[in-house]
This record gives C-alpha cells, sequence and structure tokens, in this order.
C-alpha cells in the first residue's frame, strides 16, 4: 500500500509519510445544489456554473475508491437555520447587491437555508450512513462547527480537500486547517471556481513559501494512492480466509 503521495507540489504528502485509512479523511466542500444547480445560490448571483460540470464525475469516482478503502470521509454544507439569526447584516447586504440575498426565495427553495432542496448536496455524491455531514454557517467549515472536535476524536490528522468554490470555502477551510495542525493536500482538478483566474490565484496561495497551507496535486495521484489501500485490503482477506 501506498503511504506518501510523491507527486504533491512542494512537499510529499502527508509529511510523516503516513497515508493511511485511520488518519485520513476525504472532505468535500458544499457540493450542493445552491452551489452546482442552475436556480441555485450561485447561479442566481449571476455567475456561470458551466465549469462544475465536469468536477461531478471526478469526484464520484474518488470518494467511491475512498470508501472502498475504508478512510473517512467528511461532506460539508454552507446554509443557516431559517431564521437567519446567524446571516449578519454585512452578509446580507452584500448577498443583495451581488443579486441574490441570503434567505430569498429562489427555484430551489430559500437561497442558502438548511432544509430547502438547494440545501441539499447532489445525489452524485450523496453522504451515506455513517459518513460526517457539516452544517457551517460560512465559508470555513470549522468556525461555528464540530469538525475539529470530530475529527480529532476519530485520530484525523491529514485531509485531503476537494470543492467548491476554490477560492472561498475551500481556500477558508484549508487556511483553517492548517492552523489547527492539520496536514492538507487540496486536489487541483478536484476544485473549482468560477473562472480559471480565481481557481489558479487560490491553488498558488496554498502552496507560497514551501505549502504555508498545504500542498497540492492531481485527482489521478491521489486515487492510485488511496486504490493501493483497496487492493491491499483485498490480498490481505484472501490470506485470511
Amino acid at each position: 500500500m501506498t503511504t506518501q503521495i510523491l507527486s504533491t507540489t512542494p512537499y510529499p504528502f502527508p509529511h510523516t509519510s503516513s497515508l493511511h485509512p485511520s488518519t485520513t479523511a476525504l472532505v468535500l466542500i458544499d457540493m450542493q445544489r445552491d452551489f452546482l444547480h442552475p436556480g441555485g445560490y450561485l447561479a442566481s448571483s449571476g455567475y456561470s456554473i458551466t465549469r462544475f460540470s465536469d468536477l461531478i464525475p471526478r469526484l464520484a469516482s474518488l470518494l467511491s475508491t475512498f470508501r472502498k478503502a475504508g478512510f473517512h470521509v467528511v461532506h460539508t454544507r454552507e446554509g443557516h437555520e431559517g431564521h437567519l439569526a446567524t446571516v449578519s447584516s454585512r452578509e446580507a447586504h452584500r448577498s443583495a447587491v451581488n443579486g441574490a440575498q441570503i434567505g430569498s426565495r429562489g427555484p430551489l427553495g430559500r437561497l442558502l437555508v438548511r432544509g430547502e432542496e438547494g440545501h441539499d448536496i447532489i445525489a452524485e455524491l450523496k453522504p451515506v450512513e455513517g459518513e460526517l455531514v457539516i452544517d457551517k454557517p460560512g465559508r470555513g467549515a470549522f468556525v461555528h462547527t464540530e469538525l475539529d472536535l470530530a475529527l480529532r476524536v476519530k485520530g484525523v490528522k491529514n485531509l485531503v480537500v476537494c470543492g467548491v468554490t476554490a477560492d472561498a470555502c475551500v481556500s477558508s477551510t484549508v487556511r483553517e486547517a492548517s492552523d489547527r495542525g492539520y496536514d492538507v493536500l487540496v486536489v487541483e482538478d478536484g476544485v473549482e471556481s468560477v473562472n480559471e483566474e480565481l481557481k489558479k490565484w487560490s491553488l498558488e496561495s496554498i502552496r507560497v513559501e514551501g505549502g504555508l497551507f498545504g500542498v497540492t496535486g492531481i485527482c489521478k495521484a491521489v486515487e492510485e494512492a488511496v486504490a493501493s489501500w483497496v487492493e491491499d485490503a483485498a490480498q490481505h482477506s484472501t490470506v485470511t480466509e
């Protein structure tokens, strides 16, 4: 089995050579209808979501491999309770000026409101029993959530991060994770932004200063490394039968 992904930049991941199902988690950031479907929050704000279509099958394959290998899986969703008590006046103003006020009604229900159709994770990446789902009121997945405690209880030290958008919720979560001592790998072709410039800048900002916030690598290399654990488990099962 593979214990380190050598092709990540700027250093091999994890730095401790401890790629293991018990200490590593796949974190899927905000793969919700509100960000990926027409009529959701992002499209209602006037942004094109066409760049996201190729991301979905790639992440579905990666998720399947992580599951088969027995790695931890975490899903996050951005949204607020219907009373909107966690939406600051600044955020309400910003979202309204930007064309889609949080809590206003759209084709998929109230925008970024928990329990609405738009808040749900897309069917292709739907969580299964036992996978952690973190509901967060902001961009980062660690602030005002139980994520850090849940990861530490499970013994997770390494995070493989994918999702949308690279410049907002992915970037915020990666920085929060790094500040809390996690080793972070962002999958370059497993994240997306509404334009290439934002994505490129976001990935480069993670790698600066020798990997200030983490490392980056391609989906194929990550999936192959994780798949080696599937093969090892199958061989072990054959030997013990």
